[in-house]
């Protein structure tokens, strides 16, 4: 199971959601191809980050917890099964008198398609 944002959604929820918000950190190191490139990364909690550590890049990154923790209270996120090959889970927040529902592979797609929904419709 997925524990956190991935690089990419982490560079886009870091231009969404307060930084503070973030729990943990991605260590974007020099890559394979000799460039900060994501294929070298690594994460940790925020607090677990050395100060005296060199490092090319330091993006935060959310857990569930933290994703969950942003949304406003009532936030659901349930187990659906689309069929017999995939599991599919949803998200789902009420915002006033709107309900607004997203999909993904597992909770930390769903939470992360439902800031991107959430920002487009500025619901944020």
């Amino acid at each position: 199971m997925k524990g956190y944002t991935d690089l990419e959604q982490s560079k886009k929820l870091a231009e969404i959601l307060p930084l503070e918000s973030a729990d943990m950190l991605i260590l974007n190191n020099v890559g394979r191809s000799g460039d900060v490139d994501g294929t070298n990364c690594h994460t940790i909690l925020k607090e677990n980050l050395n100060p005296l550590v060199e490092v090319p890049e330091i993006l935060p990154c959310w857990s569930l917890a933290a994703l969950l923790s942003v949304l406003p209270n009532g936030t659901d996120i349930v187990k659906e099964e689309a069929d017999t090959e995939n599991e599919h889970y949803m998200c789902t927040v009420a915002i006033k008198y709107d309900i607004i529902s997203t999909f993904g592979k597992n909770p930390i797609d769903a939470c992360y398609q439902i800031f991107i929904k959430l920002h487009k419709l500025k619901m944020l």
